[in-house]
């Protein structure tokens, strides 16, 4: 504890210090002694940020780490049903969601109905019989963790009372291990708002809908489905007072958000073409978005997200490899393996597609679309010149990407 103090109390980044994350302390009377003797450590090296720890146990009358009386901050993980009581149970007391959602999604998958949350497995005894011989969870914030919720309904609580002062969503990303609810030979978690690659998921854009000031519509999901399905059509939106969904030029009418709406949704027969939105605000044009029907993979698309890096043999440029058919378009299910080779001034790092499911290697200079994406990431060398990194596919117009190391 000491050590983590004073490695970090210098970071402007740091706004309270936590002593632990459910530590079974909070079951018993050693707690209290443990808790006062952690935050004594924190507040004799910093007296400048307030202490929390992340409790399991919501029922304060049971926790011992509450008890203790040494907590600035009470962050509790998960137990939403809780919130709205916590003024009467914790009087004077702030609080924290300090874990929260366990909510699952694969990217760029989808199925229907999306009226109703799914718990994955439905509890801790229950055996997983839900899911899918794809190990893939829809994208649309509607599964969840049996102890968990959806990101959509703790947002909502968050929001709604003004004693609640944040939460921290678990997870930022998917990462390796935990990869509830699937079995092997899923490998890496489904928690993230962003995959493993680095790509958004849908909801990605529902935070960045709430939390930022940058106008946001995202239309989801993709546009390739069979003629006549029912598709369960969302759009995240803000700064604006309505959407207007399009189907080939027809209107399918205009939704707006009501009372604790976090999205709009329209259920629409699909028919190939062009699915567009468009939103408003006083009768103006603010943002509009299509997704198109795709044909057959013709061509390879390269995204640098950086094409000047530093040769200082750590600097790093990811490239998004994108499957396009003729017109531009990404193919949603498009699985091409996809093979790089690299010449210049800098290796192949890693690659990887985003797949919770994939046995692929990390290192290998090759790797499988998932849903019409995988990454690439070119690291420095330690003199300057060019890289020039190529992606090729069978069948496929191949695509070469430049960068430059200084």
């Amino acid at each position: 504890m000491e050590d983590q103090i004073k490695r970090d109390r210098n970071h402007p980044s740091v706004m309270m210090w936590s002593i632990g994350n459910e530590i079974r302390e909070q079951f018993d009377s050693t707690g209290i002694t443990i808790t006062r003797e952690l935050v004594k450590i924190v507040k004799d090296l910093d007296n400048t940020r307030p202490v929390t720890t992340a409790l399991s146990e919501a029922d304060g009358k049971k926790n011992f780490l509450y008890k203790s009386g040494a907590l600035d901050i009470l962050g509790f993980n998960y137990h939403p049903e809780t919130y709205a009581d916590f003024p009467k149970n914790y009087p004077g007391e702030k609080f924290v969601a300090a874990e929260t959602i366990s909510g699952y999604a694969t990217r760029g998958y989808y199925d229907t109905p999306t009226d109703s949350t799914r718990h994955w497995p439905t509890s801790s005894k229950a055996n997983f019989t839900q899911g899918n011989d794809q190990f893939a969870v829809p994208a649309y914030d509607n599964v969840a963790a049996y102890w968990g919720s959806t990101h959509e309904e703790t947002w909502k609580l968050i929001k709604k009372y003004d004693y609640l002062s944040g939460e921290f969503v678990w997870s930022g990303f998917d990462f390796i291990g935990e990869p509830v609810p699937y079995p092997w030979p899923a490998r890496s978690s489904y928690y993230g708002i962003i995959d493993l690659a680095g790509f958004p998921k849908d909801v990605y854009y529902m935070y960045q809908s709430e939390w930022t000031d940058k106008p946001v519509l995202h239309l989801l999901p993709h546009w390739n489905w069979e003629t006549g399905k029912t598709v369960d059509v969302w759009a995240y939106y803000n700064n604006a007072d309505e959407v207007e969904l399009f189907l080939n030029g027809r209107s399918l009418g205009t939704r707006s958000k009501q009372g604790e709406d976090l999205h709009v949704v329209w259920k629409v027969p699909f028919e190939p073409g062009v699915l567009k939105a468009v939103s408003r605000k006083d009768g103006k044009v603010v943002l509009t978005e299509e997704k198109r029907t795709a044909g057959k993979p013709a061509k390879i698309e390269l995204i640098a997200d950086r094409k000047l890096i530093k040769s200082d043999g750590k600097d790093l440029s990811f490239i998004t490899v994108r499957i396009l058919d003729a017109a531009g378009n990404v193919l949603p299910d498009a699985d091409n393996l996809v093979n790089f080779t690299i010449k210049g001034k800098g290796t192949l790092a890693g690659v990887d597609n985003g797949a919770q499911a994939s046995m692929e290697s990390f290192k290998e200079p090759q790797r499988k679309a998932f849903h019409g994406l995988c990454l690439a990431i070119v690291q420095a060398s330690k003199s300057p010149g060019l890289v020039t990194f190529t992606a090729r596919a069978e069948g496929l117009m191949p695509a070469t990407v430049t960068i430059k190391v200084k």
